[in-house]
């Protein structure tokens, strides 16, 4: 049990320091396209070549769990290009707390496609974590002009297409490796990523003469790479339950790493809006673990 927890706190540790690798890589002077594009390529390669070394069998698209996957690359692609456009608005801090918002939307989501209807204590938690999030915002400590509306849509719009991959990937393609699963997913999402910002870097020379390829080391390990990898060996041992209390550690990392790194100012309201998030996501799915 406490290896499982261990390797899913590891996963969710390297999802919260995402933000603000990306946060430093802007101000190093390159741009959203080049910083999602590194981090599915870089991820794509890793994830295949793991893939092909195991020398489990490669299933192609004609099989229709391969299919899912590659199509659910989409939603991947466009958590990370709309994430990331949302911390070029707003602090880091802020970011994360609008991509956690998918908790409650993921219960709202099951609830129309699946017909599953939330509990009372869902229900509290939805609340909880509204009203944390105004806090953790920093809506009571920041001037209204302080807030970047875009930033705030962007970040919203993560939630919703990180939402949309949860629902989705945690019923399809049970058939596939976790390996396999992560590489055609991170290939779709490749696809989408390209087509909307072409890799010109690697004709412009900025791939190399500006050290632009460093960054795809750290983007990929961290946000596709590591994650999959320890939440498949981590979440059979804790239960999804107890696996998405421990995964909640993205948040505090999140704001810790901004603090640290970036010198974001986090006030004690702020920090008391994570708390009640993290308390209301312990209370969803308290249920569930019984």
């Amino acid at each position: 049990m406490w290896k499982g927890i261990l390797l899913v706190l590891a996963g969710a540790c390297s999802f919260g320091i995402l933000s603000t690798i990306v946060k430093s890589g802007y101000h190093e002077g390159y741009t959203l396209g080049e910083l999602c594009s590194l981090q599915a390529g870089f991820g794509m390669i890793t994830l295949w070549t793991i893939q092909l070394l195991s020398r489990r069998p490669v299933l192609g698209l004609k099989n229709p769990d391969v299919r899912t996957c590659f199509l659910l690359g989409s939603s991947t692609g466009l958590v990370s290009i709309t994430y990331y456009q949302s911390v070029q608005y707003i602090p880091a801090s802020i970011a994360i707390v609008l991509l956690m918002q998918f908790t409650w939307l993921s219960m709202l989501a099951e609830w129309i496609i699946y017909k599953k209807r939330p509990g009372s204590l869902q229900w509290i938690a939805v609340v909880l974590i509204l009203a944390g999030t105004l806090l953790a915002g920093g809506i009571f400590n920041e001037a209204p002009a302080a807030l970047n509306w875009k930033g705030i849509a962007f970040g919203f719009i993560a939630a919703l297409c990180y939402t949309i991959f949860i629902v989705v990937s945690g019923r399809a393609a049970t058939s596939l490796s976790p390996v396999l699963k992560s590489a055609w997913i991170i290939t779709g999402a490749f696809i989408l990523i390209t087509l909307l910002f072409p890799p010109t870097y690697l004709i412009n020379g900025r791939f190399i003469g500006s050290g632009l390829w460093i960054w795809g080391i750290p983007l990929a390990l961290f946000g596709t790479v590591l994650p999959p990898f320890l939440f498949s060996k981590g979440m059979p041992q804790t239960g999804v339950a107890l696996g998405a209390i421990i995964s909640a550690a993205e948040l505090p990392v999140a704001m810790l790493a901004a603090t640290i790194f970036l010198h974001e100012q986090v006030s004690g309201l702020q920090i008391a809006g994570v708390v009640i998030i993290l308390s209301a996501i312990v209370l969803a799915n308290a249920k569930r673990r019984k």
